[in-house]
């Protein structure tokens, strides 16, 4: 099994829609990654089409535990007097991009843009998201004589 480091490179989204009354929506994401989750920065203020420009990393193994090699992203909007609302979800498959991560020491997924799909299952709009995987280098330790080998 081979470990590494995934970062996902969190660009934008366009036509969300918003979900405020009163003034725009401040978008954020939750990324999971198997059993891991991170957190964006919030957009405040940024509606329907927010920017973060924003890295998170990720460890993963492959092969790993489980075939659950997917990265999903949840949009919600911070609200302050409320429960944040859900805006919707996207989906990345990565399996074949940590396969050829661990194969040639890296791997990159270019930014594309991901359709959002609501609770309703309609689309919301688009999420754009790069993703890369570099395998972290074991190192490998020589064997060192002892008290008993040393010549002093």
């Amino acid at each position: 099994m081979a470990t590494g480091i995934m970062e996902v490179f969190l660009v934008n989204a366009k036509g969300l829609g918003d979900t405020d009354f009163f003034g725009d929506m401040d978008p954020y994401v939750l990324i999971q990654y198997k059993d891991q989750e991170r957190k964006s920065l919030v957009a405040r203020g940024q509606g329907s089409s927010p920017s973060w420009n924003q890295k998170l990393s990720f460890r993963a193994d492959y092969p790993g535990s489980g075939d659950n090699y997917k990265i999903t992203f949840k949009i919600l909007d911070k609200d302050t007097f409320s429960t944040d609302d859900f805006i919707g979800h996207a989906t990345i498959y990565v399996k074949d991009l940590l396969a050829i991560g661990v194969e040639k020491g890296s791997a990159q997924l270019q930014t594309s843009k991901y359709r959002v799909v609501g609770a309703d299952q309609k689309y919301r709009g688009e999420i754009q998201v790069g993703v890369t995987f570099t395998r972290k280098v074991e190192q490998k330790w020589e064997k060192f004589g002892g008290w008993k080998e040393s010549s002093f």
